[in-house]
């Protein structure tokens, strides 16, 4: 009989946002998954295993995939990583593929997800808090009101398009493009909040566009509306 592949999202970065599911299931598989070199460097792991101490004692498979948008490269990753999950369900055990935030949000989890069910075995999904969402909770802030529309585009790709959409821009994924980012926005009307590192070690909130640093790191949430969409509460 072989093992089920657990695609598991684990929140934005707070321990205490995953859920009752992921706990137990986490609980349960004699292996984890990761898509990093090192659990050290991985933030998913880093939350799970603050939440399942028992994680640092599981079987553990390490993913190198590289942060680049050659499709081929990372493609090649996936496919390796792919390869050595299904060891591990042909062997009989189950596999948890940990995610930071949700598993289908510009989840990594997804592209092997799809490779391992491919081969034939069972996976399932397992949802998490959103980071958008814990940002918001974090920021104390409505992502959404009566008519108002929720946009969520790729930071780090070509965004001009996407803010000239009406309601509420939320910006993932901006990396190395922030200051363009921050650029764009300095140029707009614009009414702007980010989370950086929601959850984790070295959160910080920032409540406009000026207050926003010149530098921020990977886990960077923007939210974006227009100035004019701005409404009593």
């Amino acid at each position: 009989m072989t093992g089920t592949l657990y695609g598991i999202g684990v929140g934005p970065g707070d321990p205490e946002d995953m859920t009752l599911k992921a706990l137990r299931i986490l609980k349960e598989c004699p292996v984890a998954a990761i898509p990093k070199r090192t659990p050290d460097t991985c933030a998913a792991y880093q939350t799970a295993v603050k939440a399942v101490p028992k994680l640092a004692d599981k079987k553990l498979v390490c993913i190198d995939v590289p942060m680049t948008k050659d499709r081929a490269l990372s493609m090649a990753a996936y496919e390796e990583g792919a390869r050595q999950i299904a060891a591990c369900l042909s062997a009989g055990e189950d596999v948890a593929l940990l995610t930071i935030g949700d598993s289908t949000v510009y989840a990594s989890d997804m592209y092997l997800i799809k490779l391992v069910g491919g081969m034939g075995f069972p996976v399932e999904l397992v949802n998490g808090i959103p980071s958008f969402c814990g940002a918001a909770a974090r920021l104390m802030v409505s992502l959404g009101e009566r008519e108002e529309q929720i946009h969520i585009l790729p930071g780090s790709y070509q965004i001009e398009e996407g803010l000239r959409l009406p309601g509420v821009k939320i910006l993932m994924k901006t990396g190395r493009a922030y200051g363009q980012v921050k650029e764009m926005l300095k140029a707009g009307e614009y009414q702007v909040q980010m989370a950086e590192n929601c959850g984790m070690d070295g959160e910080r909130l920032y409540g406009s566009l000026e207050e926003m640093p010149e530098k921020a790191g990977y886990y960077s949430l923007i939210i974006v509306r227009d100035k004019k969409e701005e409404r009593d509460t």
